[in-house]
């Protein structure tokens, strides 16, 4: 890890603070830290305490697990590669068990099929190794940002939004049907919440992987088309032929009203 210990050790220099900047050292959370690495775990707590933020470090998943039992963290940095349950493991138990704290996974895989299998599995990003302290805390930070406020043009908070036989409640982020209640995942509401938010209108996949995830990368489109399809077959009565998200070719996908005529292109929502 010697670029995270030589970001950790070069010295400060008083710089005068732009505004972006500025709002960026006043986002100040809870993070716990799940790093089995007997070095890289001090570091990155020492690190991220020397930024302002407060931080708990543990060693394995498990510990993880008894430690939310006890304290809530605004974020949860994971390694995948964990002894026991491995982080992937860990954030897809998470998200059954209906927690939705965001999780940055740190991992030393690159190739794009273990990025979109962490993401897929819940992660709100991804960081591989090696990497240096300041961008984990540009990551950091951006997730933090983008889970507090959702993207796109504001809706009401209590705003609601028919599609089908489910309801979508912006201001707790989940589907509803009927007494079922599903609540989203970061990259499920972010991307499904620009999509209602501009009804009736293409959003590409470039704009809707800006808005779930911090890390915008050309390989990782792909991970927008996983998360549509998640999504589908949450809203769609026949996922395979969805009326509500529909693709637009060349483009990206687009909202259609629960009250809206289907778009005429014929065919378009079924290809994907």
């Amino acid at each position: 890890m010697t670029r995270l210990a030589t970001d950790m050790e070069t010295p400060r220099t008083a710089q005068p603070e732009d505004n972006s900047t500025a709002a960026q050292a006043a986002i100040r959370a809870r993070l716990l830290i799940v790093e089995d690495d007997s070095s890289l775990r001090p570091m990155l707590h020492q690190y991220f305490e020397s930024e302002g933020q407060i931080v708990e470090s543990v060693a394995s998943a498990e510990s993880m697990f008894e430690r939310l039992a006890q304290s809530r963290p605004d974020l949860i940095v994971l390694d995948i590669n964990l002894p026991g349950m491995s982080g992937l493991e860990a954030c897809e138990q998470l998200r059954r068990n209906g927690d939705r704290v965001p999780v940055i996974l740190l991992t030393a895989r690159t190739e794009e099929v273990d990025r979109v299998g962490g993401l897929e599995g819940g992660a709100d990003d991804y960081v591989p190794k090696p990497f240096s302290a300041r961008e984990l805390l540009a990551r950091v930070r951006a997730v933090l940002r983008r889970t507090a406020v959702p993207a796109g043009v504001p809706l009401p908070t209590d705003a609601k939004v028919q599609i089908g036989e489910q309801v979508f409640v912006l201001a707790t982020r989940s589907l509803h049907r009927g007494s079922a209640v599903r609540v989203l995942t970061t990259v499920e509401y972010t991307m499904l919440a620009e999509l209602v938010q501009h009804p009736g209108v293409p959003v590409s996949r470039e704009r809707l992987l800006e808005v779930s995830h911090s890390a915008v990368d050309a390989a990782l489109e792909r991970t927008v088309d996983v998360a549509i399809v998640r999504l589908r077959r949450l809203v769609e009565p026949q996922p395979l032929a969805p009326r509500f998200i529909q693709t637009v070719r060349g483009h990206g996908y687009m909202f259609v009203p629960h009250d809206r005529a289907v778009s005429a292109e014929p065919g378009a929502a079924a290809r994907f």
